[in-house]
Formats: C-alpha cells, sequence, structure tokens
C-alpha cells in the first residue's frame, strides 16, 4: 500500500482514481441511507454529495481531505417535514439551515474559533444530539417491526419482518466490532446487503407475504405471495437518467422547525475537522480555518437542499478510511466526488436502492438511531460537567423532555416543536440563565 507525506499537497492525478472510487464505496452505505430513510431520491443524494465535495474543496482551498455527503443528523426534521409540508417545503427549510452554517462561520472569522464553544456548549449540544435519536426510535421499531414508519399500517408480516431486521442488525453489529480493515468502515452497507440476500431467501421459500384482511400481525398464515422484494421498479428504471430534482418552495414554518437542528451538526463539524487534522498533521483549524471549513460546508449544504437532496455533513467514516491507507492527497476526494456525480446519472442505482424492503432499513435504524443518541451522551460525559448541577440540570432537563415529549409553542401561524423547539430552548436557556456560584 503507497503512503503518501502527510503534507502533501493537492494533485489531481489518474493514478489515483481507484483510490477515490474506494472512498466513495466507504461513505455510500450512509449516503444513500438518509434518503431511503426520508423519502428522498437517492442519485440526486449522489449528485449533491459529489457537487457539495467539489464546493467544500474550492472554499477550503482544496487543502483538506474529506468528503461531504448525507447527514442523519438531519433525519428526524426531514421526515416530519416531508410528511407534513411535502418535499419542497421541507427542502426550503434545509437552504436556510445551510446558511445558518454560513451566518456562523462569518462569526467565527470576527469573534474567534471560541465563539461558537461559548455560544453551544456540550450542555447543550449533547442533550439537542440525544433528542434527534431518540425522537426517531418509534420510527426504528415500527419499520423493524414491519409497519410503515407512523405505524399506522402493516405492510409485511412481523415474524418475517423481524426476522430480517434481525440479520440487518446482527451483520452491521458484527461488521463494526469484528471486521478488519475496509470491512470495518462499512458496515451499514454490509448490514444493508445482508438484510436484502435475507429478504430475497425468504422470498424464495414462501414465507414472506402480502397482507389479507382480517390479518393477526404475529400470524404468517394470513399472508401470501413473495412481498418483501419488487424488482419491477428496476426492470422498468432506464439505465441512464437525469436525477429527479425538486427545487423547494418558501415555508417559513420549515424554516423554523428545521434550522435549530443545525445547532448540533454544527458543532459535530469541529470535531471532524480536528479528527482529519490528527490524521494528517495539519492544524486545518487556522489554515484554511475553521471558518472556512464551515462556510464549505453550509454552502454545500444550501446547494443540495435547492435540488432536493439532503444536507452535507463532513463524514467520519471517510475520514477512517484515510487513516488506513494514509494516503492524504486531497485530490482523491475529488475523484470520489466525480464518480459519485456519474453514479447519479445512472437510472437503475436509484431503483436498485428503492426495492431496499422496509425491514432492512428498520433494522439498520435500530442501531444508527441509538448511536446518535450515544454520541450525544459522549458529548456530556466527555465534557466533565456537574450534571446534578441546577443550571446544567435545568438547561439538560428541559430539552430532553420538550424535545422527545413533543412539546409545541405556537407563534401566531407558525409553530416551533420538536428537535427545532429542543435546540432554540438550549440556547436560550445557555444565555439567560446565571452561572452557578461553586463556593
Amino acid at each position: 500500500m503507497s503512503v503518501e507525506n502527510p503534507a502533501a499537497e493537492y494533485s489531481f492525478r489518474p493514478k489515483d482514481s481507484l483510490v477515490g472510487a474506494q472512498m466513495l464505496f466507504v461513505a455510500f452505505g450512509a449516503l444513500v441511507l438518509v434518503p431511503l430513510l426520508t423519502g428522498l431520491n437517492p442519485n440526486v443524494a449522489l449528485f449533491t454529495a459529489g457537487v457539495g465535495t467539489l464546493i467544500f474543496q474550492f472554499i477550503t482551498k482544496r487543502m483538506v481531505p474529506i468528503f461531504l455527503a448525507s447527514s442523519f443528523a438531519f433525519i428526524a426534521p426531514i421526515i416530519h417535514g416531508v410528511n407534513t409540508w411535502g418535499i419542497p417545503g421541507t427542502m426550503c427549510g434545509l437552504v436556510a439551515a445551510g446558511l445558518l452554517y454560513v451566518a456562523l462561520s462569518l462569526c467565527i472569522k470576527i469573534f474567534g474559533s471560541g465563539f461558537l464553544h461559548k455560544l453551544l456548549p456540550p450542555v447543550v449540544v449533547g442533550p439537542v444530539i440525544m433528542v434527534i435519536g431518540l425522537v426517531l426510535a418509534p420510527v426504528a421499531v415500527n419499520m423493524a417491526m414491519g409497519r410503515t414508519g407512523d405505524g399506522s399500517a402493516w405492510l409485511v408480516p412481523q415474524s418475517t419482518a423481524m426476522i430480517v431486521a434481525g440479520v440487518a442488525l446482527i451483520v452491521t453489529v458484527l461488521a463494526s466490532l469484528l471486521g478488519k480493515g475496509w470491512l470495518r468502515l462499512i458496515p451499514i452497507l454490509i448490514g444493508v446487503g445482508a438484510g436484502y440476500v435475507a429478504a430475497l431467501i425468504l422470498d424464495l421459500v414462501g414465507i414472506s407475504g402480502t397482507i389479507q384482511s382480517g390479518f393477526d400481525p404475529g400470524s404468517l398464515k394470513n399472508f401470501t405471495g413473495p412481498a418483501l422484494v419488487s424488482f419491477k421498479p428496476l426492470v422498468d428504471a432506464p439505465w441512464f437518467a437525469v436525477p429527479d430534482f425538486v427545487f423547494p418552495e418558501w415555508n417559513l414554518q420549515a424554516i423554523f422547525f428545521i434550522v435549530p437542528v443545525a445547532i448540533a451538526p454544527a458543532i459535530e463539524h469541529f470535531g471532524d475537522i480536528l479528527a482529519i487534522g490528527n490524521v494528517t498533521g495539519k492544524d486545518y483549524v487556522e489554515n484554511p480555518g475553521i471558518h472556512r471549513t464551515m462556510m464549505g460546508d453550509g454552502i454545500a449544504t444550501s446547494m443540495a437542499s435547492l435540488l432536493g437532496g439532503p444536507p452535507n455533513t463532513t463524514y467520519s467514516e471517510v475520514t477512517g478510511a484515510v487513516t488506513l491507507t494514509r494516503m492524504f492527497n486531497p485530490g482523491i476526494m475529488t475523484w470520489a466526488a466525480l464518480f459519485a456525480i456519474a453514479l447519479a446519472f445512472i437510472g437503475k442505482m436509484g431503483a436498485l436502492l428503492q426495492t431496499i424492503p422496509v425491514p432492512v432499513m428498520g433494522g439498520i435504524m435500530l442501531l444508527l438511531f441509538g448511536a446518535i443518541t450515544v454520541v450525544g451522551l459522549n458529548t456530556l460525559v466527555k465534557s466533565g460537567e456537574d450534571l446534578t448541577e441546577s443550571r446544567n440540570l435545568t438547561i439538560v432537563a428541559l430539552i430532553l423532555v420538550c424535545g422527545i415529549g413533543g412539546m409545541v409553542l405556537p407563534f401566531g401561524k407558525f409553530t416551533l416543536g420538536g428537535i427545532g423547539l429542543a435546540g432554540v430552548l438550549g440556547v436560550v436557556l445557555n444565555l439567560i440563565l446565571p452561572a452557578q456560584n461553586k463556593n
């Protein structure tokens, strides 16, 4: 395996194209998972990830070897937004979330990098991240049991669904724990593949099926015929097609609901940039500057949302791949971006992804949303703050209860609730509550 000098400058070389394709492969599972869970188009997500990465490289002077793609932090608000306002209205809120990144980057440029940590300390960010994971728990459980995300209808028999979801979940966990080298970097991709194969096997042996009237969800006798996987969308899809772009439409309610969610990934951005800097031996916080990296992330997110794609974020999976290969040339990410854009125009790619059964996604979501919650918990633990202190206890408690409980505050024709309310509440409480007297 070749080794690059950590101080290597950007170069775009044909010999790096294979490594670039590998970097996209590492990011692929998580990249397409977000649109599949939220009802967005995976081909659009591929396109906007590639273009977003190129935008990020331009703004950061092509210095940072990192790849941008679909952000997990926005899954819950996108699901709610699509069900409430449709995709165009939701995209309006996501565009605004990207612009919040840009505003934060300008504040960092003016006030310094410590500004964001003072505005959004771990006692605010940690519980907000936990809310993002926990409010999605019912969706994951419903899908793993064979129901729609809101639990309103059964799609496949519960017994069959639990088998498929269990295979996807167990294989994902084993891949993350026992996988070596590249395999450890793609547990989601491996888990989805295993669940998909399990669904195909159940279809072949004839114990999966469609729902008959008067059914018992736990009984297989009320279901007949293969139902888990249908290849008709794959057969009907063209080989080459322009991604199904969706443009935003103005929706102030979506803006108020979604923008506060950007609080959590804005802080995570710091961690991702520090992580890749530790790998390459460079201080990207200083050069090109954290304000540039955050601006690149924000503009990439707004661009993606303008076309109907999920918000972008810096991918820690790819940072892990950079660590493994020891190849630090940012030009490799250019190749990964170009491959993502090219794949976006393969119509059958998106159709194949959309044949993945609901229980497979449910099994992955059980782990994914729990992992998001643990990230938030770890943020609190690492901060070393005494959470029983009155000020900290108040902030954390109100964020969790109001966010998970679904509290909604009306403002005329608009409402603020869920994750958005949790984020705003945390910021406001942190600003107005007096510091605890430790004497």
